[in-house]
């Protein structure tokens, strides 16, 4: 055999051996009964690093009120509210909340943000402004809406913002509110947790506020 005729059938056979290399890669990559496509991201309340040992600082530092727990004289009209199957993580400790037997038995103000929301955290204080002037007789609750949590409870340790905040990086109280998909979002309820008015803008103030929600609650 001559040497181009051995360089000829070299050359065939390294071509040869990188197409059946290919082919079983390709192979491979395909699923088959046992392998399935990943779906869509989970959505997740908060995130892996924010365990309840990760959190005890940032909690410290918010120093946050607590969240509302539910009035066992007002729980039966619970079942009535878009609410009543919704559950979330009190960012002040972590305990379960039931929101819609918490919230019930006076008008309440939700204010939905995240905390990586300008608009929020400029309309945070005035919330915690409102809530000062307004008393006891309404509650307003924030309601964090992404999975990091520990960001939330630094910023509102930044902002000195101690208001009752509802942990909700799901988005399932607006989901079951059909609140749209904004922030900040502010959601007036009124004392049997039917929904007043759906604020889907930011307030500068706290006047701004008290114009918006006086008359509904």
């Amino acid at each position: 055999m001559s040497t181009a005729m051995r360089w000829t059938v070299a050359v065939l056979a390294v071509v040869t051996a990188l197409i059946v290399a290919l082919a079983l890669e390709l192979r491979d990559d395909t699923p088959g009964e046992s392998a399935r496509s990943p779906g869509p991201p989970v959505a997740r309340d908060h995130r892996d690093a924010d365990t309840a040992a990760a959190l005890v600082e940032p909690r410290r530092r918010a120093d946050l009120q607590p969240c509302p727990g539910a009035d066992s004289a007002a729980a039966p009209a619970a079942g009535d509210s878009p609410l009543h199957a919704v559950v979330v993580e009190c960012a002040a400790d972590g305990r379960p909340v039931a929101v819609a037997a918490a919230l019930a038995g006076r008008p309440s103000v939700l204010n939905l943000w995240a905390y990586w929301c300008g608009p929020c955290r400029a309309e945070l204080p005035a919330m915690a402004e409102y809530q000062r002037r307004v008393g006891p007789r309404v509650q307003v609750v924030t309601v964090h809406q992404d999975e990091n949590e520990a960001a939330a409870l630094h910023l509102l340790a930044d902002l000195g913002v101690h208001l009752p905040t509802l942990q909700d990086g799901t988005r399932s109280i607006a989901a079951a509110l059909s609140v749209p998909n904004v922030m900040p979002a502010t959601v007036v309820l009124a004392a049997d947790g039917s929904v007043a008015q759906i604020l889907p803008r930011p307030f500068a103030d706290a006047d701004e506020i008290a114009a918006a929600v006086g008359e509904l609650v």
